[in-house]
Formats: C-alpha cells, structure tokens, sequence
C-alpha cells in the first residue's frame, strides 16, 4: 500500500479519499460516474495525477450525505467494488463518524434504537417510524462545552441520514443541521460564539472506517482528519479531538 499527500490511502484494487464538506455523491440513472468525477475534481491537482486511472475506471463503494465530510471508498475493478459493497452490506465494515450536537447528552454514553421510514410531508427527510427499519446508533460523549458536546457516533445499520435523525430525536440536533430542527444559534448571546455554532453545514464526519479482510485486500483501519471548518469550531470551543 501507498500512503498520499492528501488522499487517505491507494492500494492496487480500491482508493480511499477524504471527502470534503459540499460534494454530492448522489447518483442518477447513468450510474456512479458523475459522482466519481465531482470527487476527484475535489481533490488538488497533484493528487488527481497521483491515480492510475480516470473516473471512468474507479467504481463508487458507498456514500456520504453531501454535507457531511469523511472517509469513501472507490474500488479500481468490478470484482473489488463488489466485495467491499458485500462487506459493507453484511455489516462487516465498522465506521465512526464525530458530530458536534447542540446540548449534553444524559446519560454521556449509550444506544440509540429507532426505527426509520421516510417522512411523507417531506421527501428530503427521514423519521421515526414504529413500522420502519430497524436502525441503531451508538454514542459516546469525548468532550462538553457551554452549549454543545462532540459525539463518537458508531451506526450499526447504515440507514439514510440515520446519525442526524437519531441526534435529533434524542434532542441534540447536530449542530447546523437546519433540516433536521432548524438553527439552534439564536439562543447564544455572544455574537462571536452564535456566528462559530452557525456553520452552513451539519457538522458530522466521517473518522473511521475499518474494512475487514477481502478478497479486495487484507483488514484496513483508514483515518480521516478533520477538515477545517470543523476542527475551526472546535478551537474556538477548546474542544481538543481525543485519539
């Protein structure tokens, strides 16, 4: 394997590239490719001639909200894309994400076990449904501040937009997730604090991904730094990220 300047990692059957804040990842009826070339066209130059082959060759493993920032996977051939997306899909592939939520979660610790279904009024929205898929989260609180706390978040199903309905449903919206409840922000008197916890996206990360041996490769833990306005926000909160 081949470690990268800003790429997270290369092997010779998959890539894994930390998505910035702001790309979508969604597809239509033509496939993966247009969402394989946003990616890449989000990476710098020098990493771009750094990979083997154009979008046309790499193969979308999985996705991320396109607010949300973080590891994704994309695999150089068929029989590569079709284990690693096997591996995700029998929930043999562990993530943890990092959120920023408004508030302090009691206890600091624990499980969220909400089944999901759409939201009928709202197409662009999840819910809890009683009827709907089983779907579970796990949290654990790293760090609190006067108003909102950083989460390790460890999904073990991978439901649509589940960490930011699940946050919000135990009342700890994350923070710049307008979708899901709306600003937050208006109740923090400090103008330069409400200006820092009013990001123009949810502030959810993806951190981790440990993929398990393959037939695409052997067992992988991949690491995702922060980007920038993230981390930004942190600082101000002086909120150090744990190892």
């Amino acid at each position: 394997m081949t470690v990268l300047s800003n790429l997270i990692y290369e092997t010779d059957r998959w890539i894994a590239i930390n998505k910035a804040p702001g790309v979508s990842l969604a597809t239509g009826h033509s496939g993966s490719l247009e969402a394989v070339e946003r990616l890449l066209s989000s990476l710098g130059p020098s990493d771009r001639q750094m990979l083997w082959e154009g979008p046309e060759g790499l193969h979308l493993v999985h996705r991320l909200d396109v607010g949300t920032s973080g590891v994704v996977l994309l695999a150089r051939d068929p029989e590569a894309h079709a284990a690693l997306v096997r591996a995700f899909s029998e929930r043999h592939v562990h993530k943890i994400y990092v959120a920023l939520v408004w508030g302090r979660p009691r206890p600091k610790e624990g499980t969220w076990d909400w089944p999901l279904g759409p939201d009928r009024e709202d197409r662009r929205r999840m819910r809890m449904d009683s009827e709907g898929k089983p779907s579970t989260s796990h949290y654990r609180t790293l760090a609190e501040s006067s108003h909102a706390s950083l989460l390790e978040l460890r999904p073990e199903t991978g439901r649509t937009h589940q960490l930011r309905v699940h946050c919000a449903h135990a009342g700890h919206l994350i923070v710049g997730d307008d979708l899901y409840g709306g600003p937050r922000e208006r109740g923090v008197r400090d103008r330069v604090l409400r200006e820092q916890l009013s990001p123009d996206r949810p502030l959810l990360h993806a951190a981790e991904l440990h993929l398990p041996a393959t037939t695409a490769g052997p067992e992988t833990r991949l690491r995702a730094p922060l980007p920038e306005d993230f981390s930004g926000v942190l600082r101000f909160l002086r909120i150090d990220l744990p190892e």
